[in-house]
């Protein structure tokens, strides 16, 4: 499994690579993972 990086900004999450490179923004934790699990 790859490691992720969670920023949480304003009202968002926004998820990176762990080497720092930006992949995604979603509305909340939950469905940061979701989309991650999606990508599996």
């Amino acid at each position: 499994m790859k490691n992720y990086i969670f920023k949480d900004i304003d009202e968002h999450i926004e998820v990176f690579s762990a080497n720092g490179v930006f992949l995604f923004s979603a509305d909340s934790i939950e469905e940061a993972w979701e989309e991650i699990k999606e990508e599996m």
